[in-house]
């Protein structure tokens, strides 16, 4: 049993000063805040929950997440890829995908020179390990639980307070919205969003099958939406069900028997038949972009600064880029001796990130979209498409390449 035991170190009613305020200690908010503090930022974490203990025979959560190699390689500079993979987990090689009449494009580890595109893991062992580092560095202060009350510009203009539920209230050079896509943090500040309901949802079932361990990802395009599969451990799976908010809602209220057997009608027949209904969830699809990522002495990062279609799975990776850049531009500043807080620091990092998450945005809703219906001219597009995407070409390993943020 890996140990797990977080509490807060504040007094009530007092007032304390740190280089950065965190709020969210969620996957990424927890990675920048370890990423600031190898700097040697003093740093809190304010986060209302803390992940629960992982023992092994727990059974498998239905969040889950495919870290890519880029997100890999930052957990590896922040001290918890040791540690996580500790834990449950399964690399995968392959990605593949077909429409219904099995046009198949097929991605694989291979061809851009790599072991593995990355890793399935549970979102909460991910957090998990991003504790167990915070708890061992002496300039993180973890304030769990905690709710944000009020947020305050101070007088001198350069910091902003933080006042909790227990009446503590915090200072600080920077304040860092990692807290999700209702991010108190934008809200105070006034940012403004744009983006949209997709009227669809998607659900997620993990199952247990008679096959062994895989690991290939897939997925089925069908006018409703498609229909996926995560490896997960041992024999077991995640299934994403893409559709219409409605159906998704009927399909929720069914119990284990029933759902396995409108899986059996309604996914490919590559999926083995011989399975059981462990566990599932559901949410809504949503589109969501801060119209800025900054202001004097804060930024956002994340979900409260993007939210994307889960398509692909790049809605962690993107927030661990955030988390790269984020870092990497306060490191620049402080070894060049510049105000590493100022506003122009904060402006380089928005300037790296806002068209890059601009762009894989609107890249997998023109992808969603394009895929998601019956239209006889996209359907004759998308098969010329696929056809094309599947020839192992430069093109084809520069497109996995980004996808796998090695570029």
């Amino acid at each position: 049993m890996q140990d797990a035991s977080f509490t807060s170190t504040n007094t009530t009613g007092h007032t304390n000063h740190y280089d950065v305020v965190v709020v969210g200690g969620g996957m990424v908010g927890a990675a920048a805040a370890i990423g600031l503090g190898q700097l040697g930022l003093s740093v809190a974490v304010i986060e209302s929950r803390q992940p629960q203990p992982y023992e092994p025979e727990q059974p498998l959560d239905v969040r889950v997440s495919a870290i890519s190699v880029a997100s890999e390689q930052l957990l590896a500079r922040l001290g918890v890829m040791d540690e996580l993979l500790t834990m449950r987990h399964v690399p995968y090689t392959g990605l593949e995908t077909w429409e219904l009449d099995g046009c198949l494009t097929a991605f694989s580890a291979e061809q851009v020179g790599q072991q593995h595109l990355g890793y399935f893991f549970e979102n909460r062992l991910i957090q998990l390990s991003l504790w167990q580092q915070i708890h061992q560095m002496d300039n993180i202060t973890l304030l769990c639980p905690a709710k944000v009350m009020q947020f305050s510009r101070l007088r001198d203009g350069h910091q902003v307070g933080v006042l909790l539920d227990n009446g503590d209230m915090l200072t600080t050079t920077l304040l860092v919205g990692a807290d999700g896509a209702n991010s108190q943090v934008r809200q105070w500040a006034g940012i403004g969003v744009t983006g949209w309901d997709y009227a669809q949802s998607a659900m997620l079932i993990n199952i247990s099958t008679q096959t062994p361990q895989q690991s290939i990802t897939w997925q089925q395009f069908t006018p409703a939406g498609p229909r996926s599969l995560l490896p997960l451990p041992g024999n077991n799976a995640s299934l994403v069900w893409y559709d219409d908010a409605n159906r998704i809602k009927q399909l929720s209220q069914l119990n284990d028997l029933q759902l396995a057997e409108q899986i059996r009608l309604h996914f490919p027949s590559r999926l083995d038949p011989n399975f059981t209904v462990e566990n599932r969830g559901s949410f809504p699809l949503t589109r969501r972009h801060a119209q800025q990522y900054y202001q004097d002495n804060l930024v956002i990062i994340g979900d409260a600064a993007h939210t994307i279609n889960p398509l692909a799975g790049q809605g962690v990776n993107i927030g661990f880029k955030d988390v790269d850049v984020l870092v990497a531009q306060i490191a620049n500043a402080i070894g060049n001796g510049k105000t590493w807080w100022h506003a122009s620091v904060l402006k380089h990092y928005q300037q790296a990130r806002y068209y890059d998450n601009q762009l894989m945005m609107t890249a997998m809703d023109a992808f969603y979209a394009g895929f998601s219906n019956n239209l006889l001219p996209l359907k004759l597009l998308r098969n010329g498409a696929l056809k094309l995407a599947n020839i192992d070409s430069p093109l084809k390993r520069k497109v996995l390449k980004y996808a796998l943020g090695l570029n």
